[in-house]
């Protein structure tokens, strides 16, 4: 199926229409109600609201009995300040589609708006626009969700788009396609005091200094991982800006990265447990707490193989990935409910980077995006 050039027109218009308007993870209003007003006319069977959020459902029944078939695209956008000039570039200072969230977006209402010829015999296709990817709290909300319950897969499937990579192309990966990821805050607390009477405190410098020379280390312990693990300290603050005053409390900021869940749970325990120990040797009180978790993406071997042959009958070249990706995604919670994957669509060698200033979204690969997507559709529901 080729997009005909009206609709390609309308998907590019539409998708630089979000460009223009973006909004932080968890205030996707404005972006929600651009969608339902661009979808409502494809005459859906039910329109589900409120998911995660400002997440929306739209779902399309078959005539018989049959699996649930969840599309998903991300629609939040990055507090960075984009510098591009072109007139759809970004209307909000510090805020910009420079992950893609827009096109992906604009994938999913051309699927919608393709549905007329594709036929859906049989189960329900849900096509689910996701909030708050970028914090990795979208997904989870959106499953937490009691509306969720009632549209919970069989099958979930959704694609990003890759920098680098050759224009068109898609990407495909076995088991894991990118990393579980989280970022760690340690609290550290000691005792201030007056800078000429430094005895007077316990001030955590060295504890500090150790804590981040231990946890450059950690990582590199091997024999203790299954697989990739990396953890990159991020920062680091000791006191305050006081030349009269000790310092009595300090912070330190990780992110730990792995290609396994049972890697990510072995990581943080070895993490734990250095700062712990180094609290103790100091007497120091400490707190620990995880914020933007991502799970790993774990693709199912059954829909990656749909997504390589729906792209082979499309005549579109496709390729395994050797590595997952050490980026992460928070579709990693819907491969934990469904069978599911996430396929790559490549951007182009020399694209701009995701999250680079100048990024803006190639609207080439919206068409063999939607036509992959209204391919397995095809497989799955008619």
């Amino acid at each position: 199926m080729t997009l005909q050039n009206d609709l390609f027109k309308k998907l590019t218009d539409f998708r630089r229409q979000l460009h223009s308007f973006p909004e932080l993870s968890g205030n996707e209003s404005m972006t929600s109600k651009a969608i339902i007003d661009f979808i409502a006319p494809t005459n859906p069977s039910e329109i589900v609201g409120g998911l995660g959020g400002h997440g929306v459902a739209f779902i399309y029944n078959g005539s018989s009995a049959g699996p649930t078939v969840l599309l998903r695209a991300d629609m939040d956008a990055l507090p960075i300040q984009e510098s591009n000039s072109f007139s759809h570039k970004s209307t909000v200072k510090g805020i910009a589609h420079l992950c893609g969230h827009d096109g992906h977006s604009a994938i999913l209402a051309g699927v919608a708006h393709s549905l007329n010829q594709v036929s859906i015999s049989k189960g329900r296709l849900v096509l689910l626009f996701q909030p708050a990817e970028e914090t990795g709290q979208g997904a989870a909300a959106v499953i937490a969700n009691p509306k969720f319950k009632h549209i919970k897969p069989d099958y979930t499937f959704a694609l990003h788009n890759l920098p680098g990579f050759k224009k068109g192309s898609i990407f495909l990966r076995n088991s894991t396609f990118a990393s579980a990821s989280t970022g760690l805050i340690a609290n550290i607390k000691g005792l201030s005091s007056h800078a000429a009477h430094p005895e007077d405190g316990n001030n955590p410098d060295r504890a500090l200094a150790k804590m981040i020379l231990g946890l450059n280390h950690i990582a590199d312990k091997k024999e203790a991982f299954h697989d990739f693990t990396l953890l990159t300290v991020i920062h680091a603050k000791l006191g305050e800006i006081a030349f009269g005053t000790t310092p009595g409390n300090a912070t330190l900021m990780a992110t730990l990265r792995t290609y396994l869940d049972k890697d990510m749970s072995t990581l943080k325990q070895m993490v734990e447990d250095h700062i712990s120990t180094t609290c103790k040797e100091h007497n120091l009180q400490h707190s620990i707490k995880y914020v933007e978790e991502f799970p790993a993406t774990i693709n199912s071997n059954e829909c990656v193989d749909i997504i390589k042959t729906a792209a082979a009958e499309l005549g579109l070249n496709h390729q395994f990935l050797k590595n997952p990706f050490r980026w992460s995604e928070d579709f990693g919670h819907f491969t934990q409910i469904s069978k599911a994957a996430l396929f790559g669509i490549g951007s182009g060698i020399n694209h701009p980077q995701l999250h680079n200033e100048d990024y803006d979204f190639p609207d080439e690969i919206i068409s063999p995006s939607v036509n992959v997507f209204t391919q397995i559709i095809e497989k799955l529901l008619s």
